[in-house]
């Protein structure tokens, strides 16, 4: 039996005390807690959890998205395979899943719900229900991931309702997808079996949410940032909240952090530390049915030792017992695991003709606003008549281009606001949800440098300035490096600060881009068939 011993100051959420002793590891397991004296400054806690990400929007492989959260003091994570589903089918979650072995990090998987997210989307795999029972009968997913086809849900469409009934028949929880849904639709949603929304942007949606019955995720990812609106939750409702962080940039959590990174917002704002850590260490746990100790005898040893209860700084991680990280070790950008390059990319080089743009007249806008998923609809061109519009810089007006990468797909192209760019061009096959091409640009020339730099790759993210073109390959579903956290950070902060040479003044131009083909939020996005209306549900 491997028996070992960690002495600091305990925080026992539970008992919401603190007090000097001594943890006694056997095995994996926490055998005895005792009180006394010691002179180790340290404190033992639980480690936090990430209640909903997808781990493909780091652009990470689960294994070095591991090396990356662990030293930010996360030990468990609840992953949706949602993104690379979308791409490459259930082989891209079965990828997810054997990556995820090679990371100490507890990485429990949910199944993907909507691939494509919606009937609108032409995605590069489809998941039906009789994919989601297979799946389910191996016993490896804890939850039904995000039922983001809510008009499917309150038609009662029977293939998203044989879905739910998986889930149900599976005894696992729903996890829910409902922007601004309210009233009588709103219950009706949650009627269905759907326990948890993470798209709550206001108070007001939160506590609807909240009061009839849903758990509300408060999210601070890299585009979508709800803390300051819904941290009153923290106090208010404590029981029925949870922390996540949705997508996050390997150089966000590098610089800022991950889950620590809300709880550190929260105790600077005054909230009493024994929620906080309810909230990011426990709640996941009693609602996912986690396999992740919680500090008590008996448990896994599963825990994290900090330097302050106000920064939260990781000094060690133990996962079933074993230190994963140790902070006084030099951190290296050690060599990764070779993994397949697995992938689902068809496109050719396109023209400039290809992405010509009429307007006759005033047209439909997509209002992009910083660090908000929703989007507003704006009128633009009143008596102009042009045969190809480009772009109005004085009006921050732009053409954006949405491109399925799957089937050669003709190029859909209408305007944007809000990027504010003065040159250049950006382009990505990070599109959510189903990882199409999408591009934002000054100059039709510019655009198609941008974009066909990615499909030269089949993958990536680029930026044109000045004539130049500037890529971060994803060769793996076009949607992750194969590389580690800190090479991926530098390469993607390079391509940020070539976004703010050319004058765009979004926080994370490349996440925001991603979501302006995700129809499935408000109010304006562009796909297949060009712009979307939410409140339609439909094309313009």
């Amino acid at each position: 039996m491997k028996t070992s011993r960690i002495e600091g100051h305990i925080v026992d959420i539970s008992a919401r005390e603190i007090y000097e002793g001594s943890i006694t590891i056997s095995d994996g397991v926490i055998t005895q807690i005792q009180r006394h004296k010691t002179d180790e400054k340290g404190y033992i806690m639980p480690g936090f959890i990430d209640s909903h990400v997808h781990i493909e929007s780091s652009m990470l492989t689960p294994e070095n998205f591991g090396r990356l959260a662990l030293r930010r003091g996360t030990v468990s994570v609840v992953t949706d395979p949602h993104e690379i589903a979308n791409v490459m089918g259930k082989d891209g979650i079965r990828f997810m899943i054997e990556s995820s072995k090679l990371t100490p990090l507890k990485i429990s998987f949910t199944l993907p719900s909507c691939v494509p997210a919606t009937p609108f989307d032409i995605s590069g795999s489809v998941i039906t229900s009789s994919d989601i029972e297979e799946l389910a009968s191996t016993g490896e997913f804890i939850a039904l991931s995000e039922v983001m086809n809510v008009p499917g849900v309150l038609s009662r469409d029977p293939e998203v309702m044989a879905k739910l009934d998986v889930a149900k028949r599976y005894n696992i929880p729903i996890d829910g997808h409902a922007p601004l849904l309210s009233g009588e639709s709103l219950g009706q949603y949650i009627q269905s079996g759907i326990s948890t929304d993470h798209e709550a942007s206001n108070i007001d949606e939160a506590l609807e949410k909240i009061s009839l019955g849903m758990k509300i995720l408060i999210r601070e990812g890299s585009a979508a940032r709800n803390y300051t609106m819904l941290r009153s939750l923290i106090e208010r409702h404590t029981n029925s909240v949870m922390f996540c962080t949705d997508d996050s940039h390997p150089d966000e959590i590098l610089e800022f952090g991950h889950i620590d990174k809300i709880v550190r917002m929260a105790i600077s704002d005054g909230y009493d530390l024994y929620d906080v850590l309810q909230i990011a260490c426990f709640n996941p746990v009693d609602h996912y049915k986690l396999n992740v100790g919680r500090l008590r005898e008996g448990d896994s040893a599963d825990f994290i030792v900090v330097d302050n209860l106000e920064q939260f700084t990781t000094q060690r991680v133990y996962i079933d017992g074993v230190e994963v990280y140790y902070s006084a070790d030099k951190e290296q950008c050690t060599p990764t695991t070779k993994v397949e390059v697995i992938n689902n990319f068809y496109h050719a080089d396109i023209t400039i003709n290809d992405l010509c743009l009429p307007v006759n007249g005033s047209t439909k806008v997509i209002g992009v606003a910083d660090g908000d998923l929703i989007t507003t609809v704006m009128d633009y061109g009143e008596g102009l008549h042009v045969d190809n519009f480009e772009s109005d810089l004085n009006s921050d007006i732009l053409k954006i281009v949405y491109i399925n990468r799957y089937n050669n797909g003709k190029p859909q192209v209408a305007l944007c606001s809000g990027f504010k760019l003065n040159r250049g061009a950006l382009a990505s096959t990070v599109g959510h949800d189903s990882h199409n091409i999408i591009a934002i640009g000054c100059s039709d020339e510019e655009l198609v440098s941008a974009i066909n730099a990615v499909i030269s790759k089949k993958g990536g993210l680029s930026v044109v300035c000045d004539g130049g073109v500037e890529i971060l390959e994803l060769p793996i579903a076009g949607i992750m490096s194969d590389d580690v956290g800190e090479r991926v950070a530098e390469s993607y902060k390079k391509l940020n600060t070539l976004a703010k040479e050319i004058g765009c003044s979004l926080k994370s131009p490349f996440m925001t881009l991603s979501f302006l083909s995700l129809v499935v939020i408000p109010e304006i996005k562009i796909g297949e068939k060009g712009l979307f209306l939410y409140d339609k549900f439909g094309w313009i």
